[in-house]
């Protein structure tokens, strides 16, 4: 009992730690006043709607969008660039590009071997019969999706300013 209860005891304080820490664009201005401070009224509004605009500031996107997973240096147009990549995680559903599902898999959803079947086999001078998919394997053939990082928009900077802004649509949907 002592250790289900340390157990739920941490299991708990991790949870509420996730909780505590997560980021959001209230979060960042209150942290960071004096920042949200020096922006204009127009990019204050914009930063508390999580919104961005061309011309507006690194530090301004910093606080509507938050940080970027990734970032990549550029040239356009003669002028050094640096782009903001930010990535989701996204569950691929069945049957996408992405999780290629073609009925593999236990009982009747087919396989190799044409679905549901039966086998007779000896071992040893016992007989064995094995129902279902004989090219069956749970650890390959996972009922998880997988998740996938997706890119879902992009910000490019030139001297410290707004150039471009995408937001990308999903692969599928």
């Amino acid at each position: 009992m002592k250790t289900i209860s340390k157990t739920l005891l941490l299991g708990l304080a991790a949870v509420g730690l996730c909780l505590t820490s997560c980021e959001t664009v209230e979060n960042r201005i209150s942290e960071h006043q004096d920042m949200f401070n020096s922006l204009s009224p127009r990019d204050q509004a914009l930063v508390r709607q999580g919104q961005i605009r061309s011309g507006m500031s690194m530090n301004a996107v910093w606080l509507a969008w938050g940080s970027p997973e990734q970032k990549a240096v550029g040239e356009m147009r003669g002028h050094p660039t640096e782009t903001w990549i930010y990535v989701e995680n996204r569950t691929a559903p069945y049957g996408s590009a992405y999780y290629p599902y073609y009925g593999y898999g236990p009982g009747f959803y087919g396989g190799f071997g044409g679905g549901f079947g039966f086998a007779r086999t000896h071992h040893h001078g016992r007989s064995f019969i094995f129902f279902g998919d004989p090219f069956y394997d749970p650890f390959y053939y996972s009922y998880i999706p997988p998740t996938i990082s997706v890119p879902y928009r992009t910000v490019t900077f030139s001297n410290g300013r707004v150039m471009s802004f995408q937001y990308l649509a999903p692969p599928y949907r």
